[in-house]
C-alpha cells in the first residue's frame, strides 16, 4: 500500500502564530535545541530583504540563549545569502523542499541533534511535510504579508486550510 502522503505527514507537531512565540523556555519545554528556520513569509515578508523588527530582536534572543539556527529556504542562493549573511546565519538554498534532502543536509551541516530539532514554516506542501520527511519535530506559523507571496505560494493556501490549516492572517 502506497502511503507517503498521508496526514501525519501533513500535520504540524505545533501551531503557531509567529515565530516569536517560540521562546528559548518554551523550545525547552518542548525538548528543541535547534532550529531550522524557512524565510519568506516565516522570517520575513516576501518582497522584503529584511526581517520585521520584532523577529530580528527574537533572532537575537534565541541565539543569544544557545539555541541553534540555521535557515532552509526554497529560494536562490543569490537572494538567500545576503539576507542570511545579514543576519551572520548559516544557509542551506536552494532546499527543494517538500524533499528532505536540504533540511538534511543542514543538521548534517550544523552537527543538530535530529531529535532536538525542529523545522519551523509557513507552508505545509514545502515545510512542513519536508520536516516530517526529515524525522524533526515540525512547527506551522502564520504567514507573514501572505498577499505578497508569488502565485505558486498563494494557490496552495486553500489546499492547506482543507487540511486544518489555521486560517491566516493577512498582515504581520
Amino acid at each position: 500500500m502506497f502511503r507517503i502522503f498521508t496526514p501525519n505527514l501533513l500535520t504540524p507537531h505545533l501551531r503557531i502564530d509567529s515565530v516569536v512565540e517560540l521562546t528559548p523556555d518554551r523550545l525547552a519545554e518542548i525538548g528543541i535545541t535547534s532550529l531550522l528556520l524557512d524565510v519568506d513569509a516565516t522570517l520575513k515578508p516576501y518582497r522584503s530583504r529584511e526581517p520585521l523588527d520584532k523577529v530580528a530582536e527574537w533572532l537575537r534572543h534565541v541565539r543569544e540563549s544557545g539555541i541553534g539556527l540555521c535557515l532552509v529556504s526554497n529560494g536562490r542562493s543569490q537572494r538567500i545569502g545576503p539576507f542570511a549573511a545579514a543576519l551572520a546565519l548559516p544557509y542551506v538554498a536552494p532546499a527543494m523542499k517538500p524533499l528532505p534532502y536540504g533540511v538534511r543536509r543542514a543538521v548534517r551541516m550544523m552537527n543538530f541533534i535530529p531529535e532536538h530539532t525542529a523545522m519551523v514554516g509557513d507552508q505545509i506542501f514545502a515545510d512542513i511535510l519536508a520536516g516530517r520527511l526529515a524525522g524533526l519535530t515540525t512547527i506551522l506559523v502564520s504567514p507573514i504579508f501572505p498577499e505578497q507571496e508569488p502565485w505558486f505560494a498563494r494557490m496552495k493556501r486553500p489546499f492547506e486550510r482543507l487540511l486544518g490549516g489555521k486560517s491566516y492572517r493577512s498582515s504581520g
